[in-house]
Order: C-alpha cells, then structure tokens, then sequence
C-alpha cells in the first residue's frame, strides 16, 4: 500500500467486539463518492474475540479501498487504536470512524470540499441518529469559518471529524491514553484552539451515530472519579491556551454546564452522602481556578445555582436547590431595583445565613419560570428597538 499515492482521507478505524456494526460501517467507506482511490483505511482490532479481526481480514481482502489491519491486544479504550491509526496514516486528511458508525454517501467528498476551499483544519459534518441523540445545535448553517468562541463547535468535542493531518502533526497531537473518559474532547479542543480553523457541512447528513442494542457504545465509559478528571484536564487546556477574558469565559462555559453540572443533577440526592461530599472535594480545584463571574453571568439561573453551591462548598445549600427542581417547583420572577432587573427566586434568593449573593438568581441570559419566558435588563428594550428600526427601513422602501 505505502508505494502507491497519498490519499486525500484515511480513514481510521478503531474496532473492539464491533460484529455486526462493522459491516456498514465498512460498507460505508466503500461507497463514498470521493471514490475508492482518494481513500485508505487504517484498521485496529482492539483485542476483539467476536469474529472483528477476521472481518477486516476479509474486507482488507477483497476491498477496492486499499486497507491495513492491525492487531493488537485490548487497550482498554479507543486512545490507542486512534493513535496506532494515527501514526500510519498517509492521508492529507485523517478522519476517525466509530467502528458502530457509518458515514453518508457524499460525506468525505463534501467535507474534503469544504477543507480546501476554506483552508480549515477541522470540519464537523452534520450527524444523524440511529437509535440515539445526536448534538444539533452546531448544525444550523454551513460555515466556511466558524468563530469557534461565538459558535456551537465546542458542544461538539468528538472525534468523529475531518482533521488536516499535518496540522495534527505540527501540533504533535495525540489523544491522550491515561484518560479513560474524555480524550476525544481534549484532542478536538485542542484542534480547535491551535489549529488553522474549523468548518462545518450542515446541509448533507455525513455521519451516522449508531446506538447499539448491547449497549456498548463508548460514551459509556468511565467512573465519576475519571470523569472528573477529563473535566478538569480540558479546563487546563482551555486555560492553556486562551488568556483570561471573555473568551476564555465563552470556551469554560462548555465544561462548566456540559460535564461539571452533569454531576450534580437531582440524582445526587440518590448517592452516598460519602460520595456527594467526594464529588465536592474533586470539583473544589476546578471552581476555585476557573469560576469566574465572567462564566457565571453565561448560564442560567437554576445551573449557575448548583455551580455556585459547589464552588462555595455549601452541599446542604445544593440539596435545598436540587430538592426544589426534582419537585418541579417553579421560581417567582422578582424585580428589584429602578430597572427593574429580572431575578429568579430560587431557594435562598435573599437568605442573609446562606450567604448567596444576589447576583447569582439575576437573569442575564435568556431565561424561563416555568412555561414563562425571563429575559434579562435591556434584553426587551433592544428587540423593541431592532423591531422599530426594521418598521422604519420597510416604511422607507415602500413610502408608506
């Protein structure tokens, strides 16, 4: 294979126990239309046992897409397999496909497309679902450049993207294998942050998201403890390599509400009281360096409650708040002050004991109470005024 051109993708492809998924998974390579002679795949069995690394023999075999196969002894994660792939790949692009996932017809021609017409080094492709959710919000235009501060690009951390591979190179980026959960958004982050750009293709589904009947599917993995860890490592990251200020606030957003929040929802009060105060001790290090009024002002009322509490180390104020949202209360809309300035009263608003500022239950995001929609100061007054100026530009055109 080595004397033969470089291709425009390899396709990396890390499989463990992945019968039958595989199959289409494989399938999906071959009917790409960049066509089979743009392509290579780099496949890893992971130490599977279930017919996985007969399979890629097969397929290596027969295929028109020219193939490696690698075997190796289980990793215990799909860091290695990635790398090993990684590392002997020849691509000008390397893209990483779930051995339980498969890829639209068109997905590699677009999204090598959108890469050399922008001059990115990342492009997300539109997801779909197969029996599972899939991140949405990033994808509601196509973006030759996306601001990745601005947009939703970092809500989406997998690996499952288009990566220009001498930028990985130069950045010597690999995924990090001490981590058993979470490596995947350190590398795409990093990618994000250092590299030359970001793309997306949201008008063309280019990957499907398979959710497997066993359950084995890899966002599975990983203790609490080692969840904490991820978190904490992507946060160093970001501190890495954004200087403090708003964008940096923007990007710490993303760990704070997706990841930190996740572990302390309503389900707390169902754990040990020795692993809720263990989950505090492990967040402390977090919150102390990089809660900051910048991220909080970012999120919501209620979710900026339940960090605060964490950050204050109060879990006898975060059970009070988690026992009023698990019993689906509703926070009054209180206006203080000549403004007006909406606040939500969560429990506690006011409480001199409790020792929670003010400033933590006012709304200066777009909010609700129940089915009712809070908008914070000046939100209201702005839209009014967009509305107006709009009124006025119509009246001009038409002379009426």
């Amino acid at each position: 294979m080595n004397d033969n051109p470089a291709p425009d993708v390899t396709v990396v492809v890390g499989a463990y126990e992945a019968m039958p998924y595989l199959v289409r998974c494989l399938e999906s390579v071959e009917s790409q239309t960049l066509g089979a002679d743009r392509i290579e795949i780099v496949a890893v069995d992971d130490g599977s046992t279930d017919g996985t690394g007969e399979y890629l023999e097969e397929f290596a075999a027969r295929s028109k897409v020219p193939t490696t196969v690698v075997h190796q002894p289980n990793s215990g994660g799909p860091s290695g397999p990635r790398n090993l792939g990684l590392g002997r790949a020849r691509g000008r692009y390397v893209f990483f496909l779930d051995a339980d996932d498969y890829f639209g017809d068109e997905a590699l021609e677009r999204m090598v497309a959108m890469a050399d017409r922008a001059g990115t080094d990342v492009v997300l492709g539109r997801m779909a679902g197969v029996g599972r959710g899939v991140p949405a919000s990033m994808f509601t235009r196509t973006l030759e450049h996306a601001d990745v501060h601005t947009s939703r690009v970092i809500y989406a951390l997998s690996a499952q993207k288009l990566f220009r591979r001498a930028t990985l190179t130069r950045l010597g980026l690999r995924f990090d294998e001490t981590l058993a959960t979470g490596e995947d958004a350190l590398f795409t982050m990093e990618a994000y942050l250092a590299g030359g750009g970001v793309s997306v293709v949201a008008d063309y589904d280019c990957y499907y998201l398979v959710g497997r009947e066993d359950g084995k599917h890899a966002t599975s993995r990983g203790s609490y403890p080692e969840r904490f860890e991820a978190l904490h490592a992507l946060m160093r990251l970001i501190a890495r390599l954004e200087p403090p200020g708003p964008k940096r606030d923007l990007l710490m957003v993303r760990p704070f509400t997706v990841g930190l929040l996740q572990q302390f929802g309503p389900a707390l009060l169902r754990r040990p009281e020795r692993e809720q105060l263990h989950r505090m001790e492990l967040a402390a290090p977090m919150t102390r360096a990089y809660w900051t009024k910048g991220v909080a002002d970012r999120i919501k009322v209620g979710e900026r409650l339940v960090l605060t509490c964490v950050a204050m180390g109060r879990l006898d104020l975060l059970k009070d708040h988690l026992d009023f949202t698990r019993a689906e209360r509703i926070p009054e809309v209180i206006h203080r002050g000549r403004s007006g300035r909406p606040y939500l009263s969560y429990p506690h608003f006011r409480d001199a004991g409790a020792g929670i500022p003010d400033s933590v239950y006012a709304v200066t995001v777009p909010d609700w109470s129940g089915s009712r929609r809070v908008l914070p100061e000046g939100h209201l007054s702005l839209a009014r005024a967009v509305r107006g100026i709009r009124r006025r530009t119509r009246r001009l055109r038409t002379g009426r």
